[in-house]
């Protein structure tokens, strides 16, 4: 009887082992399928070139995460020169299941990818020699956009000088090293709204710069948090945290702004005396690149505002900055034996 039981036993673990081995050959070999590659070559046309400018600038912000920041100025402008060479980390700090490093955007790096296969990556999250990409690169909100945007943005890239930087490849933790694979998907593609329908201008352009993804809390790279209402939290390079503020309409958010009020918590950036200030070690600081932002149209600044007024207003009062724990200026040293 006892060796009948070992041997259901060996047998069972056995089928355990060789469905869990099917199960990693298929994620590893069959996934992620998006299809093929498309064949695609972009119009490099100085119109196309300034739409993408504009995008990866000042709306989608690809350059934020994708060049080098100074975070010893106040929203850590880009560095000038450093323009899409990638190298801005995000990993367990910010509460991600693995180290997820911006790729360098310039020729340099994307000289040698077809459009096809940066139009693929940008829209459906799979990379050169079918990597799955992680969502930190908000691909799912991009493939939700007008197919002419991200043809723009590849002209834009195209244009940039070429840096040489390798970066250091991303890496997941398990079991996310599996299930990333299966996270990319084909793209839905939707049509640019006419500006004139604010709302779902508005709504378009909230996709395009994925305000969702820093503005809702989220842990282990999933959406805790109700959309928009802030609480994610960001710990900075000076030692102190960060938490993204609400945007929803509720008074613990946006509530009781004004489109004028909203629009001006952008351009006050843009002013031409404007100068980032120096950041010291414990002082407020934050990861919202509204440099970058500020250049932003105000007819889609007043569309977003629109657009976030629609939202379900959600009650959350966030304490956006917090200071380093507080140490002890005197701290008494004890000896062995002494009181």
């Amino acid at each position: 009887m006892a060796s009948k039981i070992l041997k259901f036993v060996a047998f069972l673990v056995a089928g355990i082992l060789l469905v869990a081995a099917v199960t990693v050959l298929y994620l590893k070999t069959a996934l992620p399928d998006v299809g093929p590659t498309p064949e695609i070559t972009v119009d490099r046309s100085p119109a196309n070139v300034e739409r993408g400018r504009y995008l990866a600038n000042h709306v989608m912000a690809c350059t934020d995460c994708h060049s080098q920041r100074d975070w010893t100025k106040y929203s850590a402008p880009v560095i000038p020169n450093s323009v899409g060479m990638g190298g801005e980390v995000f990993d367990h700090e910010i509460g991600l299941p693995g180290r997820y490093v911006a790729s360098n955007l310039t020729p340099a790096n994307l000289g040698s990818w077809t459009d096809g296969e940066i139009f693929r990556a940008v829209t459906s999250g799979v990379g050169e020699g079918g990597r799955a990409l992680f969502p930190i690169m908000p691909y799912h909100a991009f493939g939700r956009l007008d197919r002419e945007d991200i043809l723009s943005i590849i002209a834009y890239l195209r244009s940039l000088d070429p840096i040489d930087h390798v970066t250091e490849p991303s890496r997941s933790d398990f079991p996310m090293n599996l299930i990333v694979n299966t996270i990319p998907a084909k793209p839905q593609f939707t049509k640019r709204p006419d500006p004139s329908d604010q709302e779902a201008y508005g709504e378009y352009l909230v996709t395009a710069a994925s305000c969702i993804d820093c503005h809702t809390r989220q842990e282990g790279g999933e959406f805790v948090g109700k959309p928009f209402s802030g609480g994610f939290r960001f710990p900075l390079p000076n030692g102190t945290t960060v938490f993204s503020a609400n945007i929803t309409p509720h008074e613990t958010g946006i509530g009781s702004w004004t489109a004028d009020q909203f629009v001006a918590r952008f351009k006050q950036y843009q002013d031409t005396g404007y100068v980032s200030p120096t950041i010291m070690e414990g002082d407020p600081q934050t990861v919202m690149p509204w440099v970058m932002f500020s250049a932003m149209e105000e007819e889609d600044l007043r569309a977003i505002f629109a657009y976030l007024r629609t939202l379900e207003p959600v009650e959350s009062r966030i304490t956006n900055f917090g200071a380093p724990p507080a140490q002890p200026r005197n701290p008494v040293v004890r000896q062995e034996g002494k009181k």
